[in-house]
């Protein structure tokens, strides 16, 4: 459910972007940020950086001085290959973190997705002197289903390494602070259709719904699954990840033999941002009719154009 490109997996030429260019930019936090790896808090600063290397959403980045050795650890820090500019200047350098409990026979585990910024960068690049970027998805992003609850009601499960704000565990990559969700409750009747072979299929009709709005996005319609003609739903394996919200589960839609692949999708478990949400359904109204009454008419609403339609 989120937009963008994927994050950059070449650390080294992510450097030397941001080296010459810059970010696009950045805002200081006084939040605790802290990571969690192999059991150990390795990292514990106050002075992390919003970091945006796209336009799209941030990342944090760290000051070197954050990475700790906790008590009853063995943390290794060690520095990898410089990384040079067309100029042959020193711009950057890899990192690796290795950890292991003391006193045990167990061997280190490495976290190396990791580069530190050079202490002399100059121009726009000068924000980010002393700062290290960790790969966000080398750190546990994500809640994950467990195997054995595939097919039935999934219990979600801390993966073993994470990223916290403060006491708080955030997901797939740090939440914008320039964006918002709002929840809010609507007594409009609302209707969803489909055209189908010359014809307005109604899939659902509601009293009530819950409207989420979301910085740069289309406002969403959710509505009670109990307002849902089921007949046309199908279950999908389909799952996606959002920040703001938590995993989505999906259906598809049939209508006239025709399957409309993960037209819908759910939360079991939102955020607590989103808990108005939870359980009920929410259609791509880029691809079907969501119709409110005004009145005594039903007014067809204008179907909202983005990369989902």
């Amino acid at each position: 459910m989120g937009g963008g490109p994927p994050q950059n997996s070449d650390l080294k030429k992510l450097v030397k972007r941001l080296a010459v260019q810059g970010p696009f930019r950045t805002l200081e936090t006084p939040k605790r940020i802290r990571l969690l790896y192999n059991g150990a808090f390795v990292a514990d600063t106050s002075k992390a950086l919003y970091v945006w290397e796209h336009e799209y959403y941030p990342q944090y980045y760290l000051p070197m001085e954050s990475f700790v050795k906790p008590r009853g650890f063995d943390v290794r820090l060690s520095h990898g290959d410089a990384i040079r500019d067309e100029n042959d200047k020193i711009v950057g350098g890899g990192l690796e973190l290795a950890v292991r409990r003391q006193n045990c026979d167990e061997e280190f585990r490495v976290l190396n997705e990791m580069v530190l910024f050079a202490a002399d960068l100059e121009g726009p690049a000068t924000c980010l002197r002393n700062y290290v970027k960790v790969m966000f998805n080398a750190v546990g992003p994500s809640l994950v289903f467990p195997s054995r609850h595939i097919g039935r009601v999934p219990n979600l499960c801390l993966v073993a390494d994470q990223w916290f704000e403060e006491d708080t565990p955030i997901y797939v990559h740090p939440r914008d602070p320039y964006k918002r969700v709002d929840c809010l409750q609507s007594l409009k009747p609302i209707r969803v259709t489909i055209p189908s072979n010359g014809t307005d299929i109604i899939l659902a009709e509601s009293p009530t719904s819950v409207l989420l709005h979301e910085t740069m996005l289309p406002r969403r319609y959710y509505i009670p699954y109990t307002s849902i003609r089921t007949t046309y739903l199908r279950p999908s394996t389909t799952t996606s990840e959002c920040p703001y919200k938590g995993i989505a589960q999906y259906h598809s839609i049939v209508v006239n033999g025709e399957e409309h692949k993960d037209l819908v999708w759910w939360y079991r478990a939102p955020t607590a941002e989103c808990v108005a949400v939870t359980g009920l359904r929410c259609f791509y109204n880029e691809k079907i009719d969501i119709w409110i009454l005004e009145g005594t008419e039903w007014g067809k609403q204008e179907r909202p154009k983005t990369h989902f339609a």
